[in-house]
């Protein structure tokens, strides 16, 4: 289109703004922030150097007078919203919206209910029974998983969420579950509590802005991709308070910590079937916590899942150790989630973000505060490091992708006849 004018500039803007502010409060990565808002400003004439785009923040200037700062703090993950932000960027450059019909359709997305709490807290519920069974559980363990999901949810939905802080609500999250598996664990409902605990806490593992964390520093944005990742361990460390804090509380009654021992496999759950089928299903219910378009639980749970059955299957019949298995399984990972958005026609971001959350060192989260309040410090530091290793091989796995198989997604993209549309990224 022809140059506009500052009018018309000032319309333009705003709504590239508006754009922005919508993908980036609900889980986009930065690189995708900018591209829209570029997209969309390069379509109706307006200069495309005039964003600079932070983790909480857009900086928007004009050729004119115009200029406007936001500040857009992370309200929670609403991958749905990203999705068709996306999409109306692209049927913009496409020629289908005037100005005023795109501002429509982004406000009505902005407005976009999201699913149900009754299918969230389910969601919640079912993620923590499955991957309850990852961490080696059984099946007891998963089902005592599956009712402190279930609670912790509406916990979050009721009253963490409408009326507390992130951190306080992190805080009580992480007390709530650790609290509800001990009294179930009492009860004699489920076997090993550690493996309770761990995938109790999962649902509140702050998965979006530490897998955006990453893929922002894989696209060179070091400082949204440092802040996003130091936001994600601020979470982990308010989570871990509250895990420590009912932990010590229980120590004082009754004399003594309780003693865990660390991860137990149950054989019952260890074979790489059971485990496949866990990845799915426990990935199909996180997808939902995470707002994932209904359309794609499937494609995101068949990502997850072949991504863990990989990492699984080195560890355990390999030397390459957890580091190196977790970087082949993120390959892997990284490369089907391309696959997936370019046939489903969507962003890739909603299929990394699922995708890597089993390998996600959540686990690792708990025992190291376990192992910390009990005096283990040697422990706590081997399971602490372990961590920071596991992140920078899911860091390196993402780069790797970026890097190399982009060439052979155009390539193919080239040879296919039948395809027109731009790769998503």
């Amino acid at each position: 289109m022809s140059a506009c004018t500052a009018e018309s500039e000032k319309d333009v803007l705003d709504l590239a703004q508006l754009a922005g502010h919508i993908l980036l409060e609900n889980g986009a990565e930065i690189s995708r922030v900018e591209e829209s808002m570029e997209r969309i400003a390069s379509f109706y004439g307006v200069s495309v150097s005039n964003f600079f785009v932070l983790s909480n923040g857009i900086f928007t200037t004009g050729s004119t007078s115009y200029a406007k700062v936001e500040f857009i703090p992370f309200k929670g993950a609403q991958l749905e919203r990203v999705v068709a932000v996306n999409q109306i960027s692209r049927d913009i450059q496409k020629g289908m919206y005037s100005i005023e019909q795109a501002r429509e359709r982004l406000l009505s997305v902005r407005t976009m209910q999201s699913s149900s709490w009754l299918t969230r807290v389910f969601g919640s519920a079912v993620g923590a029974g499955f991957f309850a069974m990852i961490f080696g559980g059984s099946v007891m363990d998963s089902l005592a998983s599956f009712v402190a999901g279930l609670l912790l949810w509406a916990f979050v939905v009721f009253v963490s969420a409408p009326y507390m802080s992130k951190t306080f609500g992190n805080i009580l999250g992480g007390a709530l579950a650790v609290f509800l598996c001990i009294i179930l664990h009492s009860l004699g409902f489920g076997e090993n509590l550690g493996n309770m605990i761990v995938a109790s806490i999962i649902p509140l593992v702050p998965g979006v802005p530490f897998a955006n964390g990453i893929r922002d520093i894989a696209n060179e944005d070091y400082i949204s991709g440092t802040t996003r990742l130091m936001d994600a361990l601020m979470v982990f460390f308010c989570i871990a308070m509250g895990a420590s804090s009912i932990l010590l509380v229980h120590g004082w009654v009754n004399g003594s910590i309780i003693e865990l021992h660390g991860m137990v496999t149950d054989p019952h759950t260890a074979s790489l079937l059971i485990q496949w089928v866990a990845a799915f299903f426990g990935t199909m219910g996180f997808a939902v916590i995470f707002g994932v378009p209904a359309r794609h639980y499937v494609s995101c749970a068949v990502v997850a899942s072949l991504g863990w059955v990989l990492y699984l299957a080195l560890y355990r019949h390999t030397m390459l150790g957890i580091p190196v298995s977790t970087f082949f399984a993120t390959v892997l990972v990284a490369a089907l989630a391309r696959a997936a958005a370019r046939l489903c026609q969507t962003p890739a971001t909603i299929f990394i973000i699922t995708g890597i959350f089993p390998m996600v060192p959540g686990g690792g989260l708990f025992w190291t505060t376990y192992y910390t309040v009990s005096s283990q410090l040697h422990e706590s530091f081997a399971v602490g490091f372990m961590s920071v290793k596991v992140t920078i091989a899911i860091v390196l796995g993402i780069v790797f992708v970026n890097e190399l198989p982009k060439r052979l997604f155009r390539s193919f993209k080239r040879r296919s006849v039948n395809s027109t549309s731009k790769e998503n990224r």
